[in-house]
């Protein structure tokens, strides 16, 4: 039976590491087959067509096939759009692509967060350095809830009793959306939490979510962090630990 080939593909480079003198194992993200490994021969000679391209957070269009669980790369394009990040944007998008790589199976098609993933690598490029941290927690928020492991962000998770407007409420990994107390490092009075819900539950743009967050990013960012270090198995992520460091210098 002849191999599967996908062809004209859009897709980001999440990861890359040697595979031999000449060739690279791309984890690559793409919005109709989910994530995928790709081989990509003879893509570290000076002669190779592909080395300049495939890098992260720059939009291609990927064609490839095989039938192994790694597939062969056959063909790439830039999409253009915009240049690569630099310094604290840069480590920003690093940290999305981990994310992917520790929450999304492989082969496992999410063509809605692909295209919100776009939408925050764009935000991430830009010049609007503001709107970083609220992009970031945007993320993050349409990240759990397409995988299945964000709360309801309108009740109480243990009781589904409805938040009070006025009282405050934080996310805890173990137990979800719960009544603050005084030892929380952070929380969102109910009104905040069921403005979040409303938003994602719409379904709206990227750009409508992003102003939700721009608000609340300060106090979601801790929370999200330690739901998102839970289920990824660690205490803190590979990218956050490289930002600590580098601020410390």
């Amino acid at each position: 039976m002849a191999s599967k080939r996908i062809s004209d593909e859009p897709a980001f480079v999440l990861h890359r590491y040697d595979w031999s003198e000449s060739s690279l194992i791309l984890e690559v993200f793409t919005r109709n087959h989910g994530r995928m490994a790709l081989v990509a021969k003879g893509v570290k000679r000076p002669s190779s067509s592909f080395r300049p391209i495939l890098l992260p957070l720059q939009p291609l269009h990927l064609a490839y096939g095989g039938d192994a669980e790694i597939k062969t790369l056959k063909a790439a394009e830039w999409q253009g759009g915009h240049i690569m990040p630099t310094g604290d944007a840069l480590l920003s998008g690093y940290y999305l692509n981990e994310l992917l790589l520790a929450l999304i199976a492989r082969e496992d098609p999410h063509p809605e967060l692909f295209d919100r993933y776009a939408d925050v690598v764009a935000v991430i490029a830009s010049e609007h350095g503001e709107a970083l941290e609220s992009a970031l927690r945007a993320f993050e928020l349409l990240l759990l809830r397409e995988i299945g492991l964000l709360p309801l962000l309108d009740a109480q998770t243990m009781t589904l009793l409805a938040l009070h407007p006025d009282e405050c409420y934080c996310l805890v990994p173990e137990g979800g959306l719960r009544l603050a107390n005084a030892q929380d490092r952070a929380s969102l009075r109910g009104a905040q939490w069921s403005a979040l819900q409303q938003v994602l539950g719409q379904r709206v743009p990227f750009t409508a979510v992003l102003r939700a967050c721009a608000d609340v990013a300060s106090e979601l960012k801790p929370q999200l962090r330690a739901l998102l270090n839970y289920h990824c198995g660690v205490s803190t992520l590979r990218t956050r630990q490289m930002m600590i460091d580098l601020q410390s210098l």
